[in-house]
């Protein structure tokens, strides 16, 4: 089959909208007003009034009445310029300028392209804010129904493996995956005994703390923790998630810890982007799995999420293993909040 599937089209628009160009969503042109130019901007505005949506947690914030729910449509003032788009859509300066409005909000009428936009800009690791209007579509641009069909998960193809030896364990390999643009790897640490339940960790990609060495959080001592606790055990699998920022991306992550030193916690932040509490999709360690052989764990985690997702996904948790390492005065009340408003286990 040579025609793109819904995924490769989701994937499609996703790179168009992080480059600034609008793609057609259910006879909607949507562009991120993140990314959007001036020029384009412009031309979007030449096809017909402007509407702004923003997700239902950043329209909290703002209070916006969002009348479709989990997303609210906003009439965009027609001198309105890219200044005012993104003043509304970021967070950044909500305290120093909190006067956004007025914002007079839609209601009525199908928000179900508007809200497909949105999924689209998180997809992307956009801020979840997307600007466009009721047109037909040039050529070139990239069409998608106005709902997504249910997506379900694809487990990434194998790209390549390798023996590569490690500080805690020299008989060590790393396999490579791939999904679209997305690399996830699986490292098995020493002999792996498929027969039992592996020491497993799903561990989401952490630039600031697994490389840097950052004191905000503390996912680089529980990855050198659960890599030693494995070579201690004398096998386990790591799997290191292409998921930073609990699924939002870098920059969105620098945004919300910007907003934390504006006094914020992780959860309020993330809410004033836009986002959820966590976005992540831990079906996909789950496939991963399966991929290497694995369909029972001991798992390494204190989030509780990721032990029900792991056996609604048909893996066995034989067993959680608490992994309390790495609190500092730094990062104590991020570890707080985790438990108190994310659920996290003791």
């Amino acid at each position: 089959m040579l025609s793109p599937t819904p995924t490769d089209l989701m994937a499609r628009a996703c790179a168009d909208l992080r480059v600034g160009l609008p793609v057609a969503v259910g006879g909607v042109l949507l562009a991120s007003v993140e990314t959007l130019g001036a020029a384009r901007l412009d031309a979007l505005r030449d096809q017909g009034d402007l509407i702004l949506t923003l997700s239902g947690r950043r329209a909290e914030t703002l209070k916006a009445r969002a009348y479709d729910g989990d997303v609210a449509r906003i009439a965009v003032p027609k001198d309105a310029d890219l200044t005012w788009l993104r003043a509304v859509a970021d967070p950044a300066n909500d305290l120093r300028a909190p006067m956004k409005g007025p914002l007079p909000t839609l209601r009525g009428g199908d928000c179900t392209p508007w809200r497909t936009g949105i999924a689209l800009a998180k997809a992307a690791q956009l801020l979840p804010a997307v600007v466009g209007t009721v047109a037909p579509a040039p050529d070139g641009i990239t069409h998608l129904p106005a709902a997504l069909p249910p997506i379900d998960m694809q487990v990434p193809d194998f790209v390549a493996a390798a023996r590569v030896p490690l500080v805690v364990e020299r008989q060590s390999r790393v396999q490579v995956f791939r999904d679209g643009s997305e690399e996830h790897y699986a490292i098995e640490i020493g002999l792996v005994d498929r027969a039992r339940p592996v020491l497993t960790r799903l561990h989401s990609a952490c630039f600031t703390g697994d490389v840097l060495g950052s004191l905000k959080c503390d996912c680089g001592p529980q990855l050198h923790a659960a890599m030693q606790a494995m070579a201690d055990a004398g096998g386990g699998v790591l799997l290191y998630l292409d998921q930073e920022g609990r699924g939002i991306g870098l920059a969105n992550k620098m945004r919300a810890y910007d907003l934390q030193d504006q006094g914020f916690d992780t959860v309020e932040a993330n809410h004033r982007l836009g986002f959820e509490d966590d976005e992540r999709d831990f079906r996909l360690g789950a496939g991963l799995l399966r991929r290497t052989g694995i369909g029972a764990v001991r798992l390494m985690t204190n989030n509780p999420r990721k032990i029900a997702m792991m056996q609604a996904q048909g893996i066995d948790v034989a067993e959680r293993v608490p992994l309390h390492v790495g609190r500092t005065a730094d990062n104590a009340a991020y570890l707080d909040v985790k438990r108190a408003k994310s659920g996290h286990l003791e």
